[in-house]
């Protein structure tokens, strides 16, 4: 799937939507994400801190979360942006959050231009992974 113009327009006004109802007392580090889902649904996330720092959820936690609460699928494309509205990479945890619910070919914005999940997380672990491996006996 191509996604055009009006779609990445889109999930970035989406992305800084949410991004601006984050919450970040502490670092003020805001952060919201957008995904375009196989269904044509956007669906976004923001960074939710606490005082033990160590329990924050980042944005794409978020996101995730919402997937499977409003019916699961597969993210299509991703934006990820800062307090700026400017494309941010997600963190390694967050990739892999992504790329078990995208596919390789998801596509991502990053601040080198739109990626595929395959480039921003080589050799990428994954639940074939545990298939693959499972023990027999």
């Amino acid at each position: 799937m191509t996604t055009s113009d009006q779609q990445w327009d889109a999930l970035a006004q989406a992305a800084i939507g949410i991004m601006k109802m984050a919450y970040a007392p502490y670092s003020k580090f805001k952060v919201g994400v957008a995904g375009l889902m196989d269904d044509g649904r956007i669906v976004v996330g923001c960074n939710v801190e606490n005082a033990s720092y160590g329990i924050g959820l980042c944005a794409e936690c978020g996101m995730v979360s919402a997937i499977h609460a409003s019916g699961g699928g597969k993210l299509v494309a991703i934006t990820c942006v800062d307090q700026h509205g400017n494309s941010l990479m997600p963190c390694g945890r967050c990739r892999q959050l992504l790329w078990e619910n995208g596919t390789p070919t998801t596509q991502i914005t990053t601040p080198e231009g739109i990626k595929t999940l395959t480039e921003i997380l080589p050799q990428a672990f994954g639940p074939d992974d545990l298939i693959a491996r499972k023990e027999t006996r």
